[in-house]
């Protein structure tokens, strides 16, 4: 049959010739009747022709409509029925209106209609109220869907043998170890040949099955360093078991009475492989940085992971690197117009006391030293010491500035010093760090992901008690042109005495001799006494923020304050050390507001419970007994369920992190 346009295209002339005959037919009929009559009848014949033409073509166009019409209403039942593609409607109570026979299939019921997708299909709901697609888990398949709120319409995609290739090939994606056994070479110092052949093999062997069980590749490459390359499924599984293989070591080397520990640098990502080497070193200074005995995974992004550290770290025997960094100080500071020493916010008594050290240190070497506070983000004792500096000691006080005066004079050559912090988010004002070229950070925290960019020397030392206590190992080793004042040495004790809970706590044998050293040299212990006191009122606020204290889990309390009420950090750390005093406490958290605008959490615990890495976890840090964090805009209620949230994944089934 010719097409519509073809027999319209036809028509047209035959009616043009119609018109014209009709014409000549009227002009004909003038001179020849007969002619006329003739040509008329012609004309006639044409015409009902023609409408006997349209007609027909009308009739086959509405029949072409019809059957198209049937077609596509054919061809759109098969496609909502056939088409491997999921479609369900659904009413504002989440009550499925109709779905698709190729979306039924992946239910056991029959049909979905009138069921509620709370409960045939409750990951969905989120992926409903939002106009964005979501990948979802519906009875073991993946499934792209893609919403329409405002006509309550779901499309299904399984993509399903797409995520297992994806998940395939990420899991077979290549991640780099470096192994390193912390306290090897001290361990060994001492012993015979037979004794140390022996423990090679226990720690090969170890380490050997190790690999072996969970498929990877383990070399050794040094007495006490060993390579592994292993896959992103292998390095998934030794997570989910928080790397086991730390706590094995430790146990079977002490039955051996050397109890070695390891650390292990991780670098996985999608990044070449001379870059992945470059993650796993990294990831392993890091975790030495930090005191050794756990893991550190960094990732292409930058982002890091921490697993272990479970025991506290070892003092180091001898004082080399005291004096090798004391001598690298000396140099650098000669080589500075002046010197500008910072802590961190609401500094205590360890910045106050290592900040005042470290001026010392400027002043020894002939340079003006200044020392950065804000006066209104200090506490009650380090107010008492200013107040007795500035009766005492004026020249002293005069070197201590607002952090808008050290903007003012820091020059290109100013040595900025960064004490008791190595965070650039914490320090007392972050301007410096980006306005002097010349910096030094001093600090005796586990090193955390979060660290001040380029300095020129780092001394950080996670085994000292305090940041005061390496300064004062420093100040041994600087040139003797001047005596250090009481009033100096007497602020470095103190800063000892705080963060060792007057020596009760992270002390080792350096750090009596480091209180030997400040006492020979006029440190008034009776002065420290009177920095520390306390007045009735704080003293009843912390019983307050203790009546509080319930056990979340066995040996875990937790205390909160009044979310209306500013507390001082000072009193939130107190409470946390009086709580950690309590009769089957491991750990204590005391949550209180610290601002207007932000919650503070001071976390203590007896060495079990790792609660820097709990910390860490909430944007915080600190020590494996000691740690802290602040949560900005948020209630004290948010920071707690936070907090559990939190404790509920590093210890999940008993084992910490």
């Amino acid at each position: 049959m010719l097409s519509y346009y073809n027999r319209r295209m036809i028509q047209i002339p035959l009616i043009v010739v119609a018109l014209v005959l009709a014409a000549a037919s009227v002009w004909l009929f003038t001179y020849n009747r007969l002619a006329g009559f003739m040509l008329a009848g012609l004309t006639v014949f044409l015409l009902l022709f023609l409408y006997l033409a349209e007609k027909k073509l009308h009739e086959d166009v509405q029949k072409y409509v019809t059957t198209l019409s049937y077609r596509l209403q054919k061809v759109g039942e098969e496609t909502l029925q056939e088409l491997p593609v999921g479609i369900l409607l659904y009413n504002k109570e989440y009550v499925v209106e109709w779905a698709n026979a190729y979306l039924t299939s992946y239910f056991e019921e029959e049909t979905l209609v009138g069921e509620s997708l709370y409960e045939v299909a409750e990951p969905l709901i989120p992926a409903m109220k939002s106009d964005k697609s979501a990948t979802v888990e519906l009875n073991g398949r993946s499934f792209h869907v893609i919403s329409k709120p405002d006509e309550k319409l779901l499309y299904f995609f399984d993509v399903t043998d797409k995520e297992q290739t994806a998940r395939l090939f990420k899991e077979e994606k290549t991640a780099l170890s470096i192994i390193f056994l912390d306290n090897y070479d001290d361990l060994t110092q001492g012993m015979d040949d037979q004794t140390r052949s022996s423990l090679n093999s226990l720690v090969t062997s170890t380490l050997n099955g190790w690999a072996k069980e969970q498929g990877m590749f383990l070399k050794r490459v040094s007495s006490e360093r060993f390579f592994a390359v292993m896959n992103e499924r292998v390095l998934r599984k030794l997570e989910e078991n928080k790397f086991s293989i730390l706590d094995e070591v430790r146990e079977q080397t002490a039955k051996h009475h050397a109890p070695l520990t390891l650390s292990m640098g991780i670098g996985q990502g999608d990044v070449p492989l001379p870059e992945l080497g470059d993650l796993a070193q990294s990831s392993l200074d890091l975790a030495l940085g930090r005191g050794g005995d756990q893991v550190a995974i960094k990732q292409g992004d930058g982002k890091v992971k921490f697993y272990g550290g479970k025991t506290n770290p070892t003092e180091k025997r001898t004082r080399v690197r005291a004096r090798v960094i004391s001598h690298a100080l000396r140099d650098i500071v000669a080589d500075s117009d002046k010197v500008i020493v910072m802590g961190h916010k609401y500094p205590d008594m360890d910045a106050v006391g290592a900040a005042m050290g470290i001026r010392y240190v400027a002043e020894l070497n002939g340079r003006e030293g200044y020392i950065v506070i804000d006066f209104s983000q200090i506490d009650t004792a380090v107010k008492r010491l200013f107040a007795e500096v500035k009766e005492q000691n004026p020249e002293l006080y005069s070197r201590i500035i607002t952090p808008e005066e050290a903007l003012e004079i820091v020059t290109s050559r100013t040595l900025l010093v960064v004490v008791d912090t190595h965070k650039p988010s914490l320090v007392i004002e972050d301007r410096l760090l980006s306005k002097a070229e010349r910096v030094v950070v001093i600090d005796h925290h586990r090193r955390g992901e979060e660290f001040i960019k380029q300095p020129l020397l780092v001394y950080m030392e996670p085994y000292a008690s305090s940041t005061a206590e390496l300064v004062t190992e420093l100040l041994e080793y600087q040139p003797k042109k001047k005596k250090i004042s009481m009033l100096e040495s007497t602020a470095l004790l103190a800063g000892i005495i705080v963060d060792t809970k007057s020596f009760s706590l992270r002390t080792g044998s350096r750090t009596f001799d480091a209180a030997a050293y400040l006492r020979t040299h006029g440190a008034d212990t009776v002065l420290v006494q009177k920095f520390l006191k306390e007045d009735i009122g704080t003293y009843i606020q912390r019983g307050q923020l203790i009546e509080t204290v319930y056990f979340y889990k066995d040996g875990l309390a937790i205390a909160k304050g009044d979310d209306d009420y500013i507390y001082d950090s000072v009193l939130i750390a107190q409470a946390a050390d009086t709580i950690l005093t309590m009769n089957g406490v491991q750990a204590s958290f005391v949550i209180a507001r610290r601002s207007e605008d932000a919650v503070g959490i001071s976390a203590r615990s007896l060495g079990d419970v790792n609660v820097q890495l709990i910390m860490e976890q909430m944007n915080g840090g600190g020590h494996l007994t000691n740690a802290a964090t602040q949560l900005r805009e948020a209630t004290v209620e948010d920071a707690e369920i936070e907090l559990c949230r939190v404790i509920d994944d590093m210890i999940e089934g008993g084992t910490e992190e």
